[in-house]
């Protein structure tokens, strides 16, 4: 399941997708927008911003902007910076591989179906970005 730290991520940069590039928006609107306490938000954005996804602005028409461009932040990319590993069993996580203390993996069941588990969720966060979520939000908010 998705944290809500994660959902807020995705919430937020759905928003700043569909405004105008390179537009500075504050962190205050973005919060009251998306319904996402400020507090929590301004953590959000800090990381999305160190991991290079966002910028700032400071002072008069200061906020967060894109540094890179929305259809090249997959959806993968945000969650594993904000959630970490998207395998549920560490032994089949691609970026945060760790050994099971307690079975085999060469015969163990588990590894192999949590393996294909993580590939099918793969296949959709990898090939899903920022900009294509942002544009089925805008389509199902004109319905």
């Amino acid at each position: 399941m998705l944290s809500k730290k994660t959902q807020y991520a995705y919430k937020a940069l759905i928003y700043l997708a569909q405004q105008a590039p390179g537009e500075p928006i504050l962190i205050a609107d973005i919060a009251k927008v998306k319904k996402i306490p400020l507090k929590f938000l301004e953590g959000i954005l800090l990381e999305l911003k160190k991991a290079g996804i966002l910028d700032s602005k400071k002072g008069k028409g200061g906020g967060y902007y894109f540094k890179m461009q929305p259809n090249q932040v997959t959806m993968a990319k945000v969650y594993r910076l904000i959630d970490g590993p998207i395998a549920l069993l560490p032994c089949v996580s691609i970026n945060f591989y760790e050994q099971c203390k307690d079975c085999d993996e060469t015969t163990c069941g588990l590894k192999q179906a949590m393996r294909e588990v993580r590939d099918a969720e793969l296949s959709v966060l990898d090939a899903k970005t920022i900009a294509d979520i942002a544009g089925i939000a805008q389509s199902v908010a004109a319905q």
